[in-house]
């Protein structure tokens, strides 16, 4: 794979789970790569969201797709 696919292209598989905790369920998550098994966790979904914006930024997106506004 060249560099600039390398850039332009990210997979992962995905596992997401509930778990009790004292304050109530809440959403877990892990990202593991098909090409060198190295998987990360995240305590919720903020954190995961972070971890692909932070991945995905300086990626151009395509004409027709707007990126999300800020809730």
């Amino acid at each position: 794979m060249s560099e600039k696919s390398e850039r332009d292209y990210l997979a992962y598989m995905l596992r997401v789970w509930k778990a009790r905790t004292d304050d109530g369920p809440i959403w877990r998550a892990s990202l593991e790569s098909p090409h060198t098994g190295e998987r990360q966790a995240f305590a919720d979904l903020a954190a995961l969201f972070a971890f692909l914006q932070e991945r995905t930024e300086g990626f151009d997106l395509p004409v027709n797709v707007q990126p999300a506004e800020d809730v």
